[in-house]
């Protein structure tokens, strides 16, 4: 198997991606890592380090292609192969991609992941790392040019073979989830849908989406928002500029970063924007949705629109729709029971459903 992951610059996909060799190989698998951006330094040693794009575009797509070529000549002595690049790159030469059609179609990849991360690690590791001058709406411009090229990309090279888009995640559990979607292919894939600021600062109900998240990470492929959430960031800004503070402080990575507020504030239409486009997108690449409803103090459902939302564009999408509704006081509407392939009254009788549907003999979680 070939797998092409592509990303933004500030995912740190090179020790994420040895990572996932490692884990890889307690089962067996052999993956031979390719990254590009090192054989391309190894290959001119001339050129210092973090100042590849700073030469002329002729030499930059020859040293490329270079490397590419001895790859598509080296790929098939490999049991797998993952080949950590970039799809596009925004520069002082603008905006050009970073890949050859030619080539592609020659390696003629497996599988094709994006790999995406939130505003607040990418601009910690930028800043800790590689000295590249940025702002946040660079940050978000850069990250949605990477998911757009890299599906160009396979669109152009190899369209039946799969592409996802991939959040990094701050947890260990992402390793285990590009395991099975590159070799675990029937299992099912899930996109995780619960709400998130609308129950902003009750712990208890957070405790709950947290067990839930993790439950159902067991046994299926999740696509799980809560890996990637920024919708929190323009309202701790508001929050900062009314209390005359100009940052914003947030945690990644475990370390505290300082945003500036007013730039956060600049990106507020652009996170949200993205946070409706990209879950819908994860939808469209599962084969199921499942939402945990959580009940507020009062008893009334914790239900966003949000979450009514995913709902209704999994159906409409033809998606396996599967429902945990905990309030007590309030019934489903017939909005979710018209869905909703099954709805469950607590997460214990979800996780008996799921558990017993989850063997290789089922049609259920395994295609």
């Amino acid at each position: 198997m070939i797998i092409v992951v592509t990303g933004m610059v500030g995912i740190d996909k090179k020790q994420y991606l040895a990572d996932v060799c490692a884990y890889a190989g307690q089962f067996g698998k052999r993956i031979k890592l390719y990254n590009i951006g090192n054989l391309m330094y190894a290959e001119a040693p001339d050129i210092p380090p973090g100042r590849i794009l700073d030469i002329s575009l002729k030499r930059l797509h020859s040293l490329r292609r270079s490397i590419f070529k001895d790859i598509i000549a080296r790929v098939a002595d490999h049991e797998h192969a993952i080949i950590n690049t970039h799809a596009a790159f925004r520069w002082r030469h603008g905006l050009f991609p970073a890949f050859d059609f030619y080539q592609m179609r020659q390696l003629n990849p497996d599988l094709f992941i994006c790999m995406i991360d939130s505003v607040e690690p990418l601009h910690l590791r930028l800043t800790r790392e590689h000295h590249i001058r940025h702002t946040l709406k660079d940050l978000i411009v850069w990250r949605e040019e990477e998911v757009l090229a890299t599906q160009m990309m396979q669109q152009g090279t190899n369209e039946n073979a799969p592409y996802y888009i991939m959040a990094r995640g701050l947890e260990t559990g992402s390793v285990e989830t590009f395991y099975r979607l590159a070799f675990e292919p029937r299992r099912k894939k899930a996109y995780l849908s619960f709400p998130m600021t609308h129950v902003a600062g009750m712990p208890a109900i957070l405790g709950q989406i947290e067990q839930f998240r993790g439950a159902m990470k067991t046994m299926l492929t999740c696509f799980d928002p809560g890996d990637l959430e920024e919708a929190y960031l323009p309202y701790h800004a508001e929050q900062a500029q009314r209390e005359g503070k100009s940052e914003v402080e947030v945690h990644a990575l475990g370390e505290t970063v300082h945003l500036d507020a007013a730039e956060v504030r600049q990106i507020e239409r652009d996170i949200r924007s993205q946070i409706y486009a990209r879950d819908f997108a994860l939808i469209d690449q599962a084969d199921m949705i499942v939402s945990f409803i959580p009940e507020l103090p009062d008893g009334m459902p914790a239900l966003s629109s949000g979450v009514e939302r995913e709902l209704q564009h999994a159906h409409e999408a033809a998606k396996q729709v599967y429902v945990i509704w905990m309030p007590r006081k309030k019934e489903p509407s017939v909005f979710i029971t018209q869905t909703a392939n099954r709805i469950f009254r607590s997460p214990d009788e979800a996780m008996s459903y799921f558990k017993t549907a989850c063997d290789y003999k089922s049609d259920m979680l395994f295609e």
